[in-house]
This record gives C-alpha cells, sequence and structure tokens, in this order.
C-alpha cells in the first residue's frame, strides 16, 4: 500500500493546453504523459501552468488551478471580483470570463450532458442550444449581475464572515460578495465580528422588504446580540439536531412570484435569482398550457410554487396534488394555497407518497426535484399516468439528462428544452424540459 503523502501531487505544475469545458465549472486538459486534469480558473483554447490542488499518482485525475496564462483566450477578462481566483473563494466559477462566454460554456456542457446520458442531440430535445440571460443580468464590463438573495457565509476562528473556499472547509474572510443582493449587502454581515458562531445566512425577500439572518454557533457558543444595518429577523440552528428555531422577529419571509405572495418559513428553499421563480413559472405555464378542469401533479412541490400556478389556471373543475418531504415546507404550502381549495399537499417522499394515493392518471405533471434528480422508479411511475405533458425542472443537466434518458425509455420525449442563466458568475444552470408522449405513428 503507497504513502499517501509521498504519493501526493498537490503543488506539482504542468504546462497544458486547456481542452473543453466540464460539468462542475473547470475545463479538462491533459499532461504531456496523458494523465486527466480538471482545471479551475482556465478558459478552452488557452495555453497554462496548472498547479495540482488534490490528487495522487494513483488517482484517475487530478484537480487543479490554472496559476500562469501563458496564451490567454479572446474569452477571458479581468475578475470583477478581487476574491475571485486560484486558492481564494469557491463561489464564482467564471468571473474571469465574459458573460456570453459563461453561457455559451453552460449550453456545451447541457449539451454534453444531453448526448452522453440521453443520447439526445439539442435538436431531438427541442432546444436551440442557447442559455438565456435574466432581463437585467446585462451589465457593463467589470461590473456583475447582484442577484444572490440567499448568501451563506462562514464564519473563521477569529469571528470574520467570509466564503468556503472551493473543496475546503477554510474560510475566505471578505469584505462584500458582488453577487450579493441588494439587500443582503446591506444588512452588513461582513463588517461586525461574529465571535462562536460557525456560519452565517442571510436572506433578503423578493418583492418583500423581508430581510432574515440563520445563525448556526459553534458547539457550546452564545448566541450573540444580532445589531445590523437593516430590521431583520433572527433565527438560529440547534447545534444537537440541525433544527430551526425563532430568536425573534417572523419566523418567514414572504416571497413574490406569479402574482401570488409565497410564505417561506424557517430558511426554507427559494429560487435564488430574484427572477427566477417568475421566469421558471412563466417557462412551465408556456409549456404546459393547463385547461380548465385538468387534473396535475405537483412533485416535490416545496412551499407550492407551480401548485399554486396551475391551481389558479385549472379553475375549480381542476385538481392538483402537490408532493412534498419538508415538514414545515408542505405547511407553508398549505397556508400560500388555503384559497385554492381544489389544491391538496401531501407529506413525505415522492417515491413512497405517489404509489400510495391511487392515482393511475394525471393530465399534468410538474417535477421539480433536488439536485439528485426524480430518478428511475420515480421516472417510470409518472410516464405510466398517461400525462399530456410532462414539466421537469432541473438545477443539474446530468440529472436531467439521465432522467430524460428514463423518460425516453418509458415513451415520453422531450418537446421543447430551455435553458436559463440564473446563476451568473458560476457554473450553475437551470432547464426546464417539457416531455409528451411519443406518437405511435412517429
Amino acid at each position: 500500500m503507497q504513502n499517501a503523502e509521498t504519493s501526493s501531487l498537490v503543488g506539482e505544475e504542468y504546462e497544458v493546453e486547456v481542452g473543453p469545458v466540464a460539468h462542475g465549472g473547470h475545463c479538462i486538459a491533459r499532461t504531456e504523459g496523458g494523465r486527466v486534469l480538471f482545471v479551475r480558473h482556465a478558459l478552452p483554447g488557452e495555453k497554462v501552468v496548472a498547479r495540482v490542488t488534490e490528487g495522487h499518482e494513483d488517482s484517475r485525475y487530478l484537480r487543479a488551478d490554472a496559476i500562469t496564462i501563458l496564451t490567454a483566450s479572446k474569452d477571458r477578462v479581468e475578475a470583477p471580483c478581487p476574491y475571485a481566483g486560484p486558492g481564494k473563494c469557491g463561489g464564482c466559477d467564471w468571473q474571469h470570463a465574459k458573460p456570453g462566454a459563461q453561457r455559451r460554456f453552460k449550453g456545451e456542457v447541457v449539451a454534453e450532458q444531453l448526448k452522453r446520458l440521453a443520447g439526445l442531440t439539442p435538436e431531438e430535445a427541442g432546444w436551440d442550444g442557447t442559455v438565456a440571460p435574466v432581463e437585467g443580468d446585462k451589465l457593463p464590463a467589470g461590473q456583475v449581475p447582484q442577484w444572490r438573495t440567499r448568501v451563506q457565509y462562514a464564519v473563521d476562528e477569529s469571528g470574520r464572515a467570509g466564503l468556503r473556499k472551493h473543496r475546503s472547509h477554510d474560510v475566505e474572510p471578505v469584505e462584500h460578495c458582488m453577487i450579493a443582493a441588494p439587500g443582503v449587502s446591506e444588512l452588513g454581515i461582513e463588517e461586525r465580528t461574529w465571535e462562536g458562531m460557525a456560519s452565517i445566512e442571510a436572506i433578503a425577500a423578493t418583492g418583500s422588504g423581508d430581510r432574515q439572518v440563520i445563525l448556526t454557533p459553534r458547539p457550546g457558543a452564545r448566541l450573540p446580540l444580532v445589531e445590523l444595518d437593516k430590521p431583520v429577523s433572527v433565527l438560529r440552528i440547534h447545534e444537537k439536531d440541525g433544527s430551526v428555531h425563532r430568536v425573534h422577529g417572523r419566523p418567514f419571509v414572504r416571497e413574490r412570484a406569479d402574482d401570488r405572495t409565497y410564505r417561506v418559513g424557517m430558511g426554507g428553499f427559494w429560487q435564488v435569482h430574484p427572477k427566477a421563480a417568475d421566469t421558471l413559472v412563466q417557462a412551465v405555464m408556456q409549456g404546459l398550457m393547463p385547461r380548465k378542469g385538468d387534473t396535475a401533479l405537483d412533485l416535490y412541490c416545496g412551499v407550492g410554487l407551480f401548485a399554486g400556478a396551475i391551481g389558479q389556471r385549472v379553475g375549480e373543475k381542476g385538481a392538483v396534488l402537490g408532493i412534498e418531504s419538508g415538514k414545515r415546507a408542505v405547511e407553508d404550502a398549505r397556508h400560500n394555497l388555503q384559497d385554492l381549495p381544489r389544491v391538496r399537499i401531501e407529506q413525505g417522499k415522492v417515491e413512497s407518497v405517489l404509489p400510495r394515493t391511487g392515482i393511475t392518471e394525471a393530465d399534468l405533471v410538474v417535477l421539480d426535484p433536488p439536485r439528485a434528480g426524480a430518478g428511475r422508479s420515480t421516472v417510470e411511475y409518472v410516464s405510466g399516468l398517461g400525462a399530456r405533458r410532462i414539466a421537469y425542472v432541473a438545477c443539474d443537466p446530468a440529472a436531467l439528462a439521465r432522467d430524460l434518458g428514463y423518460f425516453r425509455e418509458n415513451g415520453y420525449r422531450p418537446r421543447t428544452l430551455r435553458a436559463f442563466d440564473l446563476f451568473p458568475m458560476t457554473h450553475h444552470v437551470e432547464c426546464v424540459a417539457i416531455l409528451e408522449p411519443v406518437r405511435e405513428d412517429a
């Protein structure tokens, strides 16, 4: 058995030609000996010196940072953020690329995943190959969209707030996060000391003035007196069981989308970009085209965003069932949709609850699963309901492509696919696929 320290290649440097972008915010390169490098802070076509950050002699691949750019791509820009770069904050993957190039790279990743995991070309997926920017995110050079309405700060041993370094627990203290939404920045989290805290999540709701901070103390530490620059409610994470408790203020924030107000309690999930919820609702509704009297399922429904949108459109003779595993999210969804008596929310994991409902058919289905995707068994069950159309909302192109492959095996094909740049400066991309049954005469 090799000694881990003697076989480590961390710190080794290689001069390499950078190849295509890959899923995960890096590019692929090979050393002269043929060893694969996943290189961050590089761009396709560049020649760089890459320093290994992870890997051993027997690793299938190595991770590395481009520390010297020998030949720069025309898509390269000076990173606007002083905390972006090798060994610094791990939050933004593409600060060093022009915004248009970032979207092109994301499109290349989506296309590669579709081909590799689903056997689909962009044309077969009903996709034009583009990743659409959100209105207002096109800015002059040197500026970045202030889109992140929820920021998870880590706190170092001295109490300074910052952000995690890439694939590390180490903290990069920051004076200002450039992609944080104004409602987060105005709280002044980075300007004060947080002794005894392990992390702080700051939330600035869209469509209301609600602000919230969620504190995670270090074991045995007492909560500080929170005095920030704007009115804010405070929650804390219990160190023993991870439960969330209200310290003062509202235990929820109010978000707005599709002309409705949604209560999101105790740090529950909501789309991070301020225009994401409306963008995705519009894409899903345009794709599904709900009719009066339709029956619909909203799987992984969260606080009821899509269930509410569909419920408003199917009328009194329609019906919507939402399924969500989070207890607090279910409570919020039932509160948010109480004016829609034909919408019902069930708590539990989709793969467990859906078969127990006894539902054998539905006109429409929405799936908005977590990053891991829905999986084969859920896809098989949903495919057996005979839905006229299915909307699949995905934040991970690999999980999307895999599940589209499962749908293909079960008689559904993408009618359209749209990709949205809801996470500028990062490698993340949001997709909405609309599926329909494959016609026997097709």
